[in-house]
């Protein structure tokens, strides 16, 4: 693992926490006990808060609830629809509950649901190969086809692997195919990037996301003062979009 992966990879809590904990008693090893406990102390602390749901409602909560989720039949209209690759969570449609195929939230579901509402006429999939020789906009061709969407309806835009790229390449497609306004589907906690990344491309975009996926389970059954292993794991997300709005707002993308 190179070092930049490393520390891409910091992002997760449990590898920031296992790394302040390994400085701690590295320090300690030469008798800076005070600075060391403290690096201990928080990287302890910081799992542990990111294993409480009531962190992933609060800051998470704050991204899904910019941009609120529409029925489809209550979404304006548009030229075109896009929708953007990814996965948040692993597609579970509720963060706090173990992952459920026949639940699952995938964006590509809400881009059909907007699509045979007749909120637009053409569906843009955008999305490069992140492994393989596929990329993600295939990949959710055959999905939306499979949902009723005709082929002579789809644009895709095959290259893009980053926020940044789905705004830049995307609009070349909208330009070569004369579209304006679009309704821009993805993760209701991805959406205020992505917004900020296509108005920055000077993309005419509604914001159209996918149900949001951090709110309390309607059985009650969650705690959200009790460390949550599925809440732990999932919180990189939350944390991602945080340090790429810093980052995207660094280097002038949003």
């Amino acid at each position: 693992m190179t070092l930049s992966s490393y520390l891409t990879n910091l992002i997760i809590p449990f590898n920031l926490c296992l790394t302040l904990v390994v400085l701690g008693l590295v320090l300690g090893l030469f008798r800076l006990r005070k600075t060391g406990g403290a690096l201990i102390a928080a990287g302890l602390l910081w799992a542990l808060a990111w294993s409480l749901p009531v962190t992933s409602l609060w800051l998470g909560g704050v991204l899904e609830g910019r941009y609120p989720h529409l029925p489809p039949a209550e979404s304006p209209t548009a030229d075109a629809i896009v929708v953007l690759g990814g996965n948040t969570a692993n597609g579970r449609a509720n963060w706090f509950l173990p992952y459920d195929k026949d639940t699952a939230v995938v964006r590509v579901d809400t881009a059909a649901q907007l699509y045979l509402a007749g909120r637009a006429p053409k569906v843009v999939l955008s999305g490069g190969a992140l492994e393989g020789d596929v990329s993600e906009a295939r990949g959710m061709a055959h999905a939306i086809r499979q949902q009723g969407v005709p082929e002579s309806a789809l644009i895709l835009e095959n290259a893009s692997r980053t926020t940044y790229e789905n705004a830049a390449l995307t609009e070349d497609q909208l330009k070569a195919h004369g579209i304006g306004k679009v309704l821009l589907v993805t993760s209701a906690l991805h959406m205020p990037r992505a917004m900020a990344a296509f108005s920055k491309q000077g993309v005419v975009a509604i914001a159209a996301p996918a149900p949001p996926q951090i709110v309390p389970p309607a059985d009650g059954s969650l705690n959200r003062w009790l460390p949550d292993q599925r809440t732990f794991d999932a919180s990189r997300s939350i944390i991602k979009e945080y340090a790429g709005l810093f980052v995207y707002w660094l280097r002038g993308w949003v």
